[in-house]
């Protein structure tokens, strides 16, 4: 059994770590700040800001989903999304923002999980917000140090002779899990596909299953 804790890159956050409870953090008090200071100077309107917020809670795992489906139904499409995740979102017309998406694949050999071990990192453009559970200082310790037995906890038994390899996601690096495909669903199309993807399993702390 072989536990790997991807820190390749290293974790170089230009920002404090998760404030969990109590008055907000420094950032949070800096934000309400600036947006109002934004709004007074008559730069922003408050509806803009609005309209901003409304948009960035619309994004979904559904997104997320396309891109998973598409690359079990593409090759090329597949190989793309983990040479350049981002030229490969951008064909699906997906933003990508300033971020390097990294596109790690599930396989009978390996599976991939993520995390942030200092905050709350994650692709929120693919999948949305973050869960509270991926916030917690307890997911954030523990999925590094002990994996499987996180992975227990969230119903997923892997195999002994599955290696999990753990992605720490860092301020300018995104992490998306590209969960492998169901067996027996050879013809399904799209739409099909889509349904058997969640924000879990494009995280890594579940797979996909027949419906």
């Amino acid at each position: 059994m072989t536990d790997d804790h991807d820190e390749a890159d290293g974790h170089s956050h230009p920002h404090a770590p998760i404030v969990e409870e109590g008055a907000l953090s420094y950032y949070q008090a800096m934000e309400v700040a600036v947006r109002e200071l934004l709004i007074d100077k008559g730069i922003l309107t408050a509806d803009q800001v609005r309209r901003q917020v409304e948009n960035m809670d619309s994004r979904t795992p559904a997104r997320g989903a396309r891109v998973v489906a598409t690359a079990w139904l593409n090759p090329d499409f597949r190989a793309q999304l983990l040479s350049d995740g981002n030229a490969a979102v951008e064909q699906l017309g997906l933003e990508h923002g300033p971020y390097k998406l990294i596109v790690v694949e599930n396989t009978s050999q390996v599976h991939n999980v993520i995390v942030c071990t200092l905050c709350s990192c994650y692709p929120r453009w693919l999948l949305g917000l973050p869960p509270d559970w991926y916030k917690s200082k307890s997911y954030r310790s523990r999925m590094v140090r002990e994996p499987r037995a996180v992975l227990r906890e969230f119903g997923l038994e892997l195999p002994e002779s599955t290696t999990v390899r753990v992605h720490d996601s860092t301020a300018d690096m995104r992490y998306l899990v590209l969960p492998a495909r169901p067996a027996e669903t050879e013809g399904w199309g799209e739409e099909q596909l889509a349904a058997l993807v969640t924000r879990d399993t494009m995280v890594g702390v579940a797979v996909p299953a027949k419906r």
